[in-house]
């Protein structure tokens, strides 16, 4: 895509007047792909998904099979509300591996109603077993250098950004040296099985022959209205991708869902006829 160019131009100012300020550029989306046009489709498409919207909005999108990337508010912070959910499972089972067991009966039964019923008392409980320094090792080791946990046990106020979710689930989707085939394949399990009232965000459009893995996150506070994210995970068929999308400023919930599944919905379309 051809970059604009902009003629600077000079403009006399009389004597006491005031100068305006040039009002700051928003953020555009940057993609790149080795599917010839894909790249620019996606740019075209996504920013036209935002059109109209209030909602600070990030989004990043890795997918394999296409070589394709892309990104908006990549490094912004969010608050994380449930999303953190998945850096919980994944810390646990770092810690698990490290230790060479299993996970006991009952870090299962939490787990699985932390990540298929986004159980907050679940989460409370892992949050404190593991305690913030087993967490920021991991999310050191993850790379994810730009995530920093809440503090006094607020693991939702952990803050978060579109870029380091999509290390997390890029570490989900390939092997790597921070979790193990059976760990990664326990958390997309999970993640698959998120009851279908949850359902919704980055699996909005999503191929039929895909597996989708999903974890959302919703939260409204005194300012910058509800926080509405998901984290998507699509397999099988063919299929090897990831999206994040991350909103604040949204005036309701709903609001949120239709700005995640806006985009979401484009980027199933774009990938999959790639």
């Amino acid at each position: 895509m051809a970059a604009a160019v902009l003629a600077a131009v000079a403009v006399p100012v009389a004597a006491g007047a005031a100068t305006a300020e040039a009002a700051p550029v928003a953020p555009q989306v940057s993609c790149r792909s080795a599917a010839p046009g894909l790249a620019s489709e996606l740019q075209r498409d996504i920013t036209k998904a935002l059109e109209g919207g209030t909602a600070r909005t990030a989004v990043s999108l890795h997918d394999r099979t296409t070589g394709t990337s892309c990104t908006l508010r990549a490094d912004q912070h969010f608050d994380s509300a449930s999303t953190v959910k998945v850096t919980v499972l994944a810390t646990l089972l770092r810690d698990a591996q490290q230790h060479h067991r299993d996970l006991t009966p009952d870090e299962t039964r939490l787990a699985t109603a932390m990540i298929t019923r986004s159980d907050n008392d679940a989460t409370t409980a892992l949050w404190k077993q593991l305690g913030v320094a087993k967490i920021s090792s991991f999310l050191a080791a993850a790379g994810m250098n730009h995530t920093v946990p809440g503090s006094g046990g607020t693991w939702g106020l952990t803050q978060i950004t579109a870029g380091d979710e999509q290390k997390l689930l890029d570490l989900l989707t390939a092997p790597n040296a921070v979790l193990g085939d059976t760990s990664r394949a326990y958390a997309l399990q999970l993640m698959n099985e998120v009851v279908p009232s949850q359902r919704w965000g980055t699996p909005a459009g999503a191929p039929g022959t895909a597996v989708v893995h999903v974890k959302n996150g919703w939260l409204s506070r005194a300012t910058h209205g509800w926080r509405v994210h998901s984290l998507g995970v699509f397999t099988g068929g063919g299929h090897d991708y990831s999206i994040a999308v991350l909103t604040d400023d949204d005036p309701t919930m709903a609001s949120g869902i239709a700005t995640v599944e806006n985009v979401s919905r484009v980027i199933h379309r774009d990938v999959d006829a790639a």
